[in-house]
């Protein structure tokens, strides 16, 4: 074993105050597992807007306590010098069900008190939108979740606010992270939560916290709906999460009488034990959801994600089975429902480039127009805050990854908030003698079948660069369809078929969008870390008199498979 890898592993050892992950990397020591110790400490897990995500494990490579440390104290200081009284303002810490979530939120707690900041904390778990509310309530500095959402078991994550109530966007991520590198190579501070409370620095949130949100819920003037919720019944999973006590709670305060739900996945549980990967999106995941729905014969069958800052939703169909929205659909709907209710100074609605356009049209039909950003909440909340004026207030923001924002009780997305909504559009409906998708037909028929599909493509590792061949060989058509325009987000260039060019107001990005005749849509984006592109397609079938929701749908998938079909077979093998 070379001298620096030693002198690594010893530094670990000497630093790392977890016996479990001690011991596992004494294991790996006695057992001369030198590849796997080269591995572990190659580098470091990388803090990015996102924070940290990544395996639970030994080194600085995985999640582990001295890792949460470390970053911690690289938070602190970077808060301490960039927001005026951080330390009086403090950080709202909460964290999810996983199994090493307490002890990372409470040693993210020690080492901030430690510097001397103020640290309010979940007496128990929260869901995500409960931190992204606290750190707007109580003006705080910043906001740490330690989650790591739909990913599978062995992983967790950690999640920053900043003082806006957003995630963290540039520069701050990489402010972050330069502080964090140097915080690893010092003994971190740390203050035993006792001694903490003695020093009034640490407050523990406990339930009237709770109830603050659960009250901010029912107050939101967007939830106001207060009709026909007799009509509506509902099964609902947490997914082995840890929204089922407050998803119960802000339904029944709704009106919301005949809910049921998933007892088996109802509280908080690490391994996750019914579902193979805890994301709704993922197939089966809804499987046991719909299955309590279908004894009930409940109109909807809901889910959150485990740390509840997402929302999925299967409808019954008229012959009594259960059909899944996209996000998509659901987003679209939110947005058609809230652009009908809301006063005139609240028009600002806000997507992603890879979300449907349907939003932009449904915008315009309310005479209004609604923003898009990079994809990421971080970027939707973001923007929507600095667009956000006394005059065109903001109203509701999603993307396609069954994310929604309604309101502004929180800068982040909220499965919780957005779970009542639904149902109160689906009340509402009800109450008009319609269905949801009654709703999304008639959207269909005057904005046109908006079809949508992710497709994920792996390259041969010797495939030229993706991004590089497109823009030395831009495409005039693509399949049946001409290109219309261009859009390059790296140099922030759109070029039209006549080669005219404008300027992109966007963070740059390694993506390119195509749009095409007809309303189609191809979205490029080159993977930085493998050889893979992901793209992103939209076909848009106008519904004839004649069409029904079947055949129009049939139409759109037949366009749908021809498209992609004849985009791949146009890149680089």
């Amino acid at each position: 074993m070379n001298t620096h890898l030693q002198h690594q592993i010893n530094q670990w050892l000497n630093n790392d105050p977890d016996p479990k992950t001690r011991s596992q990397l004494q294991i790996l020591i006695d057992t001369n597992n030198e590849a796997e110790l080269t591995t572990r400490f190659s580098g470091r897990l990388a803090f990015g807007t996102a924070g940290l995500r990544g395996e639970v494990g030994v080194g600085p490579m995985a999640m582990n306590r001295l890792v949460i440390r470390q970053t911690t104290a690289g938070l602190g200081a970077y808060l301490l010098d960039q927001i005026d009284n951080a330390a009086e303002r403090g950080v709202v810490i909460g964290y999810d069900g996983r199994h090493d979530s307490l002890s990372f939120a409470h040693d993210a707690a020690s080492v901030l008190t430690a510097m001397g900041i103020t640290v309010r904390l979940t007496h128990k778990v929260a869901a995500t939108p409960l931190v992204a509310f606290g750190v707007k309530h109580f003006k705080a500095a910043a906001g740490i979740v330690v989650t790591a959402s739909h990913n599978p078991p062995q992983y967790n994550g950690y999640k920053v606010y900043w003082e806006n109530g957003a995630q963290i966007i540039p520069p701050h991520d990489s402010g972050i992270a330069a502080q964090i590198a140097r915080a690893a190579t010092q003994a971190n501070p740390f203050l035993d939560l006792d001694d903490a409370i003695s020093q009034q620095k640490l407050t523990w949130l406990q339930d009237d916290f709770y109830q603050t949100y659960r009250q901010g819920v029912f107050d939101a003037k967007e939830l106001q709906q207060r009709s026909g919720q007799d009509n509506v019944s509902l099964a609902y999973t947490a997914m082995h999460g840890v929204g089922a006590d407050m998803a119960e709670a802000v339904l029944k305060d709704a009106g919301f009488t005949q809910v049921y739900s998933v007892m088996v996945q109802r509280e908080p549980d690490g391994d996750f034990p019914t579902v193979n990967f805890p994301n709704p999106e993922e197939k089966g995941a809804m499987d046991l959801v719909i299955a309590e729905a279908k004894k009930h014969n409940a109109t909807l069958a809901c889910a959150n994600d485990p740390d509840a800052d997402r929302f999925a939703v299967a409808v019954r169909t008229e012959d009594g089975q259960y059909k899944m929205l996209t996000g998509d659909q659901v987003g679209v709907l939110f947005g058609h429902y809230l652009l009908s209710h809301a006063p005139k100074n609240q028009r600002l609605t806000g997507t992603t480039i890879v979300s449907s356009s349907l939003l932009s049209k449904i915008a315009t039909e309310f005479g209004t127009q609604s923003y898009t950003t990079l994809t990421g909440f971080k970027w939707l909340m973001n923007v929507g805050i600095a667009k956000n004026q006394a005059d065109n207030q903001f109203l509701f923001a999603y993307e396609e990854a069954l994310g929604y924002t309604i309101g502004n009780l929180v800068w982040d997305k909220d499965g919780l908030s957005a779970l009542v909504a639904f149902a109160q559009l689906t009340a509402e409906l009800t109450s008009q003698g319609q269905t949801i998708w009654d709703r999304l037909e008639q959207i269909y028929r005057q904005h046109g079948f908006h079809l949508n599909a992710q497709v994920s493509i792996a390259l041969k590792a010797d495939t030229p660069n993706i991004g590089a061949y497109l823009r030395e060989h831009p495409p005039l058509k693509i399949g049946e369809y001409p290109v219309v325009s261009t859009d390059d987000l790296k140099s922030l260039q759109r070029t039209a078929a006549d080669g005219s060019k404008q300027s992109i107001d966007l963070p740059s990005s390694d993506v390119l969008i195509y749009a095409l005749e007809g309303g189609a849509r191809v979205i490029v984006r080159p993977s930085g870390t493998e050889p893979k592109i992901k793209c992103y397609y939209e076909v848009v079938e106008t519904m004839m008199p004649t069409d029904t929701w079947a055949s129009a749908q049939e139409r759109a998938q037949q366009a749908m498979t021809t498209f992609i079909e004849s985009h791949q077979a146009s890149l680089p093998s």
